[in-house]
């Protein structure tokens, strides 16, 4: 292996990290309520944890679309 792609291959690895990073950070801003917790109503906090489910399971299907490309 020469310089070039260990360059490389360090650099695919700190950017796959970063952009996973922001797209969890978007996903949970997404499925979050806009509120702290404590000033949310009991219809407010339902609503966040569907939200939160829904941005879990779309987090779980890009992972198995993902996977399944690989094939």
């Amino acid at each position: 292996m020469n310089a070039n792609q260990l360059i490389n291959m360090v650099m695919r690895l700190f950017m796959r990290k970063v952009v996973n990073k922001g797209i969890s950070a978007g996903m949970n801003r997404m499925g979050g309520g806009a509120k702290p917790r404590e000033e949310m109503t009991q219809a407010e906090r339902q609503q966040a944890r569907k939200g939160k489910q829904a941005a879990q399971t779309a987090r779980k299907a890009a992972r198995v679309s993902r996977r399944m490309g690989k094939f």
